[in-house]
């Protein structure tokens, strides 16, 4: 498995500005939560994608990533290893260049899954500590 380059990684975040969050919480004190929020105050859209919430931001979650109407730019995952080649197996049914795994994330059926359905994977790396060090 390989991470694209740092500057390809800059170009993705500075070209999105749809992020799918499967498993994002509603809950503050979660990590998915903290970094969804900073992803929206540098102006991203957010799509909660998580089957046990209703909404998160006043906007409403969808049940799975193949349920999300218009174009995903990136999707952001925040589950376990184990559920990484089935999300992989779902994003690669959609138009959704860029599978992104947060950091301590990683999954080589995933990676492959995602890699042969023509996505860009990013794998144990976290979006915000990304954009905060890539995009000024």
């Amino acid at each position: 498995m390989e991470n694209p380059s740092r500057d390809e990684i800059k170009t993705i975040l500075e070209d999105s500005k749809r992020i799918a969050i499967v498993g994002l919480s509603n809950n503050p004190n979660r990590t998915s939560y903290q970094i969804a929020e900073a992803l929206l105050h540098a102006g991203y859209e957010i799509i909660p994608v998580n089957p046990t919430i209703d909404e998160v931001f006043g906007i409403k979650a969808v049940d799975d990533v193949t349920k999300v109407e218009g174009h995903i730019d990136i999707v952001n995952i925040f589950r376990r290893n184990e559920y990484l080649a089935d999300i992989a197996k779902n994003v690669a049914k959609i138009d959704a260049p860029v599978f992104w795994a947060q950091l301590g994330l990683e999954d080589e059926e995933a990676y492959k899954i995602a890699k042969d359905a023509g996505k860009t994977v990013i794998m144990d790396r976290c979006i915000k500590v990304e954009h905060a060090v890539l995009i000024r």
